[in-house]
């Protein structure tokens, strides 16, 4: 489980096939003094990945193609910067929101504008998602945990304040950026729910 406030950025080093998949390594910036081990899980842009390898100065991951194809992962190549977060642990405070690692799709930036100190990103997501996206409910883009300002059918609206694009990837995003889209779980959980009440409703007709 993650919470969606990236704790560094890093840079992917390489990426080499390896049977058929991809094992990415990459420099984990200011998560480098961390006691990372073997199995442990950290969000790549919002993709929980495990380490499978660790040196003194990089970590690597193994990418199945299935992640890469449902992913901005298989798009990024060497030099290429990371969002990075850490497993959460019993006591992480929950900054931002359940995060499960399991990105749902790919979403695409429509538009990028100026508002006070602040960036406004306009972002569209496939109809199949776009019900789960609701008005001051939370959404996590990129491994980023953030609010929904506003809804229009298939688009919503997002406000990143100075501290986000400073700590973030986010600064470098414009219209036509893909990103790795998680929609909230507990709104996963709600539809699950009504659908079970729903037909239990009809079966007892």
């Amino acid at each position: 489980m993650f919470t969606g406030i990236v704790q560094a950025v890093g840079e992917i080093k390489a990426l080499d096939e390896v049977g058929g998949d991809v094992r990415v390594t990459l420099d984990p910036g200011a998560l480098r003094d961390h006691s990372f081990a073997m199995g442990d899980s950290i969000a790549i842009n919002g993709t929980c990945l495990t380490v499978v390898d660790t040196t003194p100065d990089a970590l690597a991951f193994d990418v199945s193609k299935e992640t890469l194809a449902f992913t901005t992962l298989g798009s990024l190549g060497a030099g290429s910067r990371v969002n990075l977060e850490p497993a959460a642990t019993a006591d992480t405070a929950l900054g931002g929101h359940i995060v499960s690692g399991h990105v749902d799709t790919v979403a695409t930036i429509i538009s990028r504008e100026d508002d006070a100190r602040s960036v406004r990103m306009v972002i569209e997501v496939e109809d199949t998602f776009a019900r789960y996206i609701a008005r001051k409910g939370s959404v996590c883009i990129d491994g980023v945990s953030l609010t929904v300002n506003g809804v229009d059918h298939n688009r919503f609206d997002i406000n990143l304040v100075p501290h986000t694009l400073e700590v973030t990837i986010i600064n470098g995003y414009t219209a036509g950026t893909r990103v790795n889209l998680e929609v909230d779980v507990v709104a996963r959980y709600v539809e699950r729910l009504l659908e079970s009440r729903m037909a239990s409703s009809e079966s007892d007709r």
